[in-house]
């Protein structure tokens, strides 16, 4: 069983990424604009095993992270260490997520954005977790959070088609962009019959009028 990491040493850990994360927005003020359109949201990464939670809260400032939140989650990502160290190490990252071990719970879209603004930032995951934490702790911990949002702007975009292609393919919850482009055509046709049987009837009509008159 892995020794826990001491409260203190944690939060002090925390402290020195925090850091680098919000020296690493200073860099990009656009995605320190981009983080504000998150203010209100909170991400959990749940890992089981070692067991150790993190908690991100984006703001207008920069970026809070925290050991412990007794709030409202917007999206939480849970699993063992190395379900964190497979998806960061993955080849196809959006698969993985979708597919693999790791529990994804909430807002898909918050954490997806999230991941996009992140991954633009040179952020070095380790060295200040390995300072405070040690080797084989600090890596761990770096992984999972590498694992969680370094996997890259394309494999985000790997992930919003995968799940696009899964709603219209194989749920069936919605049909594919062709069969509505047919759908269209076919009502857009009927629409012109219907016009073209109403005009003519409406020709019969007056026929018979004049007829009758």
């Amino acid at each position: 069983m892995a020794t826990p990491i001491d409260p203190v040493v944690h939060t002090a850990a925390l402290a020195a990424l925090e850091a680098a994360l919000n020296q690493a927005l200073t860099l990009a003020p656009e995605g320190r604009d981009e983080l504000a359109t998150l203010a209100d949201s909170v991400f959990a990464l749940q890992c089981t095993k070692p067991e150790f939670h993190v908690y991100l809260q984006p703001t207008e400032q920069g970026i809070r992270l925290m050991g412990v939140h007794d709030g409202d989650v917007t999206t939480s990502v849970r699993g063992e260490a190395s379900d964190f160290t497979e998806l960061a190490s993955s080849s196809d990252p959006a698969a993985t997520l979708i597919n693999g071990k790791l529990e994804l719970r909430g807002d898909s879209g918050a954490l997806i954005h999230l991941q996009k603004i992140l991954s633009n930032l040179d952020v070095d995951w380790e060295a200040p977790l390995v300072s405070t934490l040690g080797d084989v702790a600090g890596h761990q911990l770096a992984e999972l959070l590498r694992g969680a949002f370094s996997w890259g702007k394309q494999a985000s975009e790997s992930l919003a088609r995968q799940i696009n292609e899964f709603i219209h393919e194989e749920a069936r919850l919605s049909p594919p962009t062709l069969e509505l482009e047919d759908y269209y055509r076919d009502v857009q046709d009927l629409v012109m019959r219907v016009e073209r049987l109403a005009s003519r009837t409406q020709r019969l009509r007056k026929r018979l009028q004049t007829r009758k008159s």
